[in-house]
């Protein structure tokens, strides 16, 4: 079940109760080694299940993950599929909520103001979905943002604002570790070293992401052409050419996860032909789209006129009407009751 957002309090992006159907593939698309998933998921599940218990202890947990690494390496989805998958293993126990927060909701120009949002966050807001849920995965993209690096604040900014909103991200985490031990924060940043030392210093787990080798890429790229062999089923022989894959992958080598998938959908529009029937997509196409890493080279003969293209589409699929004129249907239909049509004139470019 997901909220309507406009019901989410303020600095709420989403707020999503799991575990829901539609919330499966998040886990299952970030191709990492079983171990990195079973230690995310193992820490997640020790805090959520038995969190209480544990903050009894000097060393308390204070319930903090953080992934970090470069842009497109599938960290926020890595996220949102733990939350999932937690979910899926404390469903018997009651659900789970999944809070995402928008960080650039927070910092102000105001003096003390970003202090009072993070601090009604921390101190209202999550505890109010926590005593309606068991258990809270809260999770923070670009955290970067909400917990700034006090000794390096910039001065162009009010350094002093920017250290007590800090301390009161700081303050919060540790009063929700101690008073409600089942949530967990889940955060992302792509700019580690931009993060506060005492933030990373509560962290129970920081995992760090970083780009594909070769044979990751190869899985990569056969998990996207497995989903389009689910639409277009006579592309699935093509995720089982096992040197195909390799030799695709060797073109791929230092990208990101995200536009190594993306590369799919870039072969899918290197010819007219495949766009408009995806089942036609060859080999040829995707070693291509990999050669221009995705792009386009600006190169070629004259492109076709655009009735070239397309000749034979019928006179009557044709409008009159085709520049976007506000006109209602009963102005429409009078005016062509009484056989008139709009001529529009166009003045020619100066070249």
């Amino acid at each position: 079940m997901d909220i309507p957002r406009s019901a989410l309090p303020p600095g709420v992006l989403s707020l999503h109760i799991l575990p829901a159907e539609h919330h499966d593939r998040d886990w299952d698309a970030i191709i990492v080694p079983r171990e990195v998933k079973e230690r995310l998921l193992a820490q997640a599940l020790l805090v959520l299940q038995h969190g209480r218990k544990l903050s009894m202890l000097a060393g308390l947990p204070h319930g903090l993950i953080v992934l970090a690494g470069p842009p497109g390496t599938g960290k926020t989805t890595m996220a949102r599929g733990l939350a999932q998958v937690a979910a899926l293993a404390l469903a018997r126990q009651g659900a789970t909520a999944l809070v995402e927060i928008n960080p650039h909701a927070f910092p102000s120009d105001m003096l003390g103001e970003s202090q009072r949002n993070v601090t009604r966050l921390l101190t209202e807001t999550i505890p109010e979905i926590a005593a309606r849920r068991p258990h809270v995965i809260v999770l923070i993209d670009e955290v970067e943002s909400f917990a700034v690096r006090r000794s390096s604040a910039s001065f162009d900014a009010n350094p002093v604002d920017v250290h007590r909103a800090t301390d009161a991200v700081l303050l919060g985490i540790d009063e929700i570790a101690k008073n409600l031990p089942s949530v967990l924060f889940v955060t992302t940043t792509n700019f580690i070293e931009a993060v506060d030392e005492a933030f990373l210093s509560r962290a129970d787990l920081v995992m760090t992401f970083s780009l594909p080798d070769r044979e990751t890429i190869g899985k990569i790229l056969e998990h996207a052409l497995g989903e389009l062999a689910v639409q277009w089923p006579s592309l699935q022989a093509m995720t089982e050419d096992a040197a195909k894959l390799s030799e695709l992958a060797a073109l791929c080598e230092g990208w990101d996860g995200l536009r190594i998938r993306k590369l799919v959908l870039a072969a899918l529009a290197q010819r007219l032909d495949v766009a408009r029937d995806p089942s036609t997509l060859s080999w040829d196409d995707l070693m291509t789209a990999a050669r221009k890493k995705g792009g386009v080279e600006w190169a070629g003969g004259r492109a076709p006129t655009s009735r070239e293209l397309f000749p034979d589409v019928p006179k009557e699929l044709m409008h009159d009407h085709d520049h976007g004129h506000a006109l209602h249907d009963d102005q429409h239909d009078h005016d062509h009751s009484h056989g008139h049509r709009h001529t529009h004139t166009h003045q020619k470019d100066e070249v």
